[in-house]
C-alpha cells in the first residue's frame, strides 16, 4: 500500500511541522499558523477549489494528528490551539482510530458505469438490448445511462463493441473488502466500526485524503516529558523501512527519547513456539482439519466479524506484539509501552491490549526522525538481541510466519504440513476462505491482510519490494537447526 501521491506528501509535511513544534515546545502557540504557512496568500497550486478550503482541510487533518475525530468538532471556530490544550488534558485515547473528513470527501457519484464520447451510436445497440432494467436510451446518436434504473451489473460495458462504456469506481468503497465504508444521506462516506477490519485500504485509496488516522503523538510527547520510562516495541517490518541496518534503526529510535527499544521479534519467538505446538496438537496429531494463523489483527477481526464459520479454525496463539508487551511489562512495570508498527489494524489491536499504552506508525516514526534531526545512518553502536531467532525477524513478509512455525516443528511434522498462503485479503480470498470451512485443501493457512505482508501496510514508508528483500535477508542471517 505504500504509494507516492500528493495526499501522502501533504500528510507527511503536516506531521513533520507538528512534530517540530512539539519537540520545540511551541505547538500550542504556533499550530494555528500551519494551514496559512502551507497555503500562504497568493499560493497558486491549490489542491481543491480554493485556498480557503485547502486551509480548512489542513486544519481538520491536524485535528486527526492531535487525536481527535472530525465528528468531535462542536464549533468550527474553535482554534487548533484549543484542541492542543484538550489533547494534553486528555486521559484516554480513542478506541476508533479512523475518522472521515466530510468536507474533504467529494461525494463520488455512485453510478459506476459511464458512457464516454467514444460511443458511435451504432445500429446494433447491444448495450440497450442487453440491459434488463431498461436503464439505457439513445439521444442525439449517443447512449445514455439512467442512474435511477441502473443496478451496476456491467452488462452494457461487457457488450459494447467500441469499449465506449467504462467502469468508474468509488475508490474507498471499491478498496474495502468487507463493505465497511459507504455513503450517508448526504452522499458523504462514513465508516461502520461494526464492519471495519481496519486494514487501512480506504486510507490509502481515497484520492482526496478524506480518511484520516487519529494519532497518539500528543500522548507520546507527554510520556517523554514524564518521569516514567517510555519503551518502544518495534515491529519486525521496521527493518525494511530505512536504508540502513536494523541496529542503526533501533539506535535512532532510542535517540528520539525512548528509554529502551525492544524488538517485537522477541515476542514472535513465543508466537512461533505456541503456534507450532497448537498446530501439532490440533491438526497434525488431532482431528481438526486445518488451522489458520492469528497474528494479523485485520484478519482476526475479519474472521470474527464476517466469517464465523472460520473462527473455530483460527489459532488461539496471540500476536508477537502481545507477547512482547507482556515481556516488557514485567521488565518495566511503570513504563509507557509504545508499539511502533505498519498499519491501522495494529493501532486498534494496541488499544485492546492491556499492556500496550500507545501506537506509533512507521509514517509517524519517519517524520519524527526527520523533524527531530536524527540521523538513521549514524553508527548507533547498538547490538541486536542475539537470543531472537532469525526467522522471527522474517514475520513481516508473506510466508514469514509459515516458515517460522514450520522451522519450530520436527522434521516428521514438517513433512505433514500442506501450506496455504493468503497473500492479501480481498473479496475473492474471503469467498475462498469461507469455503475452507467445508473443505480446505491445506492444513495450515497463513493469512496476511496486506499483499506482501506487513511490509506493505498502509503506514509503511518504503517500497514494499525493497523492504521485503531487506526483511528476508535479515531473516537468513542466523542459521537455525532443529
Amino acid at each position: 500500500m505504500a504509494v507516492t501521491n500528493n495526499t501522502m506528501i501533504l500528510r507527511r509535511e503536516l506531521l513533520t511541522r507538528i512534530v517540530k513544534l512539539l519537540h520545540a515546545g511551541r505547538l500550542e502557540e504556533e499550530i494555528d499558523r500551519i494551514p496559512y504557512e502551507m497555503r500562504p496568500k497568493g499560493y497558486e497550486e491549490v489542491s481543491r477549489c480554493c485556498i480557503y478550503k485547502d486551509r480548512a482541510i489542513l486544519k481538520y487533518r491536524a485535528m486527526g494528528i492531535l487525536g481527535f475525530g472530525i465528528e468531535e468538532e462542536e464549533d468550527e471556530m474553535t482554534p487548533l490551539a484549543e484542541y492542543v490544550r484538550r489533547a494534553f488534558d486528555r486521559k484516554e485515547i480513542s478506541e476508533n482510530p479512523l475518522t472521515v473528513m466530510t468536507d474533504a470527501c467529494s461525494a463520488c457519484v455512485k453510478v459506476n458505469y459511464v458512457v464516454t464520447n467514444m460511443c458511435r451510436g451504432c445500429v446494433a445497440r447491444p448495450c440497450e438490448v442487453n440491459c434488463n432494467k431498461g436503464a439505457i436510451h439513445f439521444a442525439n446518436g449517443q447512449a445514455h445511462i439512467d442512474p435511477t434504473r441502473c443496478v451496476n451489473c456491467g452488462q452494457c460495458m461487457k457488450n459494447c463493441p467500441f469499449h465506449a462504456i467504462v467502469y468508474i469506481p468509488v475508490p474507498c468503497e471499491e478498496s474495502c473488502p468487507v463493505g465497511a465504508i459507504s455513503k450517508d444521506e448526504h452522499g458523504k462516506e462514513h465508516i461502520d466500526p461494526a464492519k471495519c477490519i481496519y486494514c487501512g485500504r480506504c486510507l490509502s485509496a481515497c484520492p482526496f485524503g478524506a480518511v484520516v488516522e487519529k494519532s497518539h503523538l500528543i500522548e507520546l510527547f507527554k510520556s517523554f516529558q514524564s518521569e516514567k520510562p517510555t519503551v518502544a516495541l518495534v515491529a519486525p517490518a521496521v527493518a525494511g523501512q530505512f536504508k540502513t541496518s536494523l541496529a542503526n534503526i533501533i539506535g535512532a529510535i532510542r535517540k528520539l527519547g525512548f528509554d529502551d527499544v525492544i524488538e517485537v521479534a522477541k515476542g514472535a519467538d513465543v508466537t512461533t513456539a505456541n503456534e507450532a505446538a497448537e498446530l501439532a496438537e490440533k491438526v497434525l496429531d488431532g482431528d481438526q482439519d486445518f488451522m489458520t494463523t492469528s497474528c494479523c489483527p485485520s484478519y482476526y477481526m475479519l474472521a470474527h466479524k464476517h466469517m464465523p464459520e472460520i473462527v473455530p479454525y483460527v489459532s488461539h496463539t496471540r500476536s508477537p506484539m502481545y507477547y512482547t508487551a507482556e515481556i516488557a511489562r514485567k521488565q518495566y512495570p511503570d513504563a509507557t509501552l509504545v508499539f511502533i508498527g505498519p498499519c491501522v489494524a495494529k493501532r486498534k489491536e494496541a488499544y485492546a491490549d492491556p499492556n500496550v499504552d500507545l501506537m506509533l506508525s512507521f509514517e509517524e516514526l519517519g517524520t519524527m526522525l526527520v523533524a527531530m534531526g536524527v540521523d538513521t545512518f549514524a553508527d548507533s553502536k547498538t547490538a541486536l538481541d542475539g537470543e531472537i531467532l532469525a526467522s522471527s525477524r522474517g514475520y513481516a513478509a508473506s510466508e514469514g510466519v509459515m516458515s517460522a512455525v514450520a522451522g519450530a516443528l520436527s522434521a516428521k511434522e514438517r513433512e505433514q504440513i500442506r501450506p496455504i498462503v493468503i497473500n492479501g485479503i480481498d473479496k475473492q480470498t474471503i469467498r475462498e476462505m469461507r469455503g475452507y470451512a467445508k473443505s480446505c485443501p491445506g492444513n495450515m493457512v497463513e493469512v496476511m491482510a496486506c499483499e506482501g505482508g506487513c511490509v506493505n501496510g498502509c503506514n509503511v514508508i518504503a517500497n514494499p519490494k525493497i523492504a521485503t528483500r531487506q526483511v528476508k535477508e535479515l531473516a537468513k542471517e542466523q542459521p537455525e537447526t532443529k
